[in-house]
Parts: structure tokens; sequence; C-alpha cells
């Protein structure tokens, strides 16, 4: 195979192997920040600190069961 890639086929496989190097390392920082996020997150709310959304879906709930 490497030799139908002709006289580049060393720049040819090395991009292929830097693209793939960045690719997994881009989807590792994602796995690594998404844990992040998510202990944050369940920090903010064991302290009592709500999401926005939440309280905003709640009053809308409010608002459209009180005749």
């Amino acid at each position: 195979m490497i030799d139908t890639l002709g006289p580049y086929a060393g720049f040819i496989l090395a991009s292929y192997a830097a693209t793939a190097g960045v690719v997994l390392a881009l989807i590792v920082w994602i796995i690594v920040d998404h844990a992040r996020l998510s202990r944050q997150l369940s920090s903010l709310e064991q302290r009592g600190i709500r999401r926005r959304s939440a309280r905003s879906a709640a009053t809308l709930t409010e608002r459209t069961d009180t005749p």
C-alpha cells in the first residue's frame, strides 16, 4: 500500500497520524472537561444553587397551574 502512495508516502502518512492525534486529543479533552463540569455542577447543586432554566421552568408551570 505504501508503494502506491508514491514518493510522498511519508508526508501522507505523517499527516494522517497528526490528524488522528489531534482528533484523539480533542476527544480526550472533551471527556475530561465534561467530567470536570459535571463535578462542578453537582457541587453547586449540593450547595443549593440551581440552574436558571430549572427556576424559570418551575415558574412557568406555576403560572399555568393557577387559574
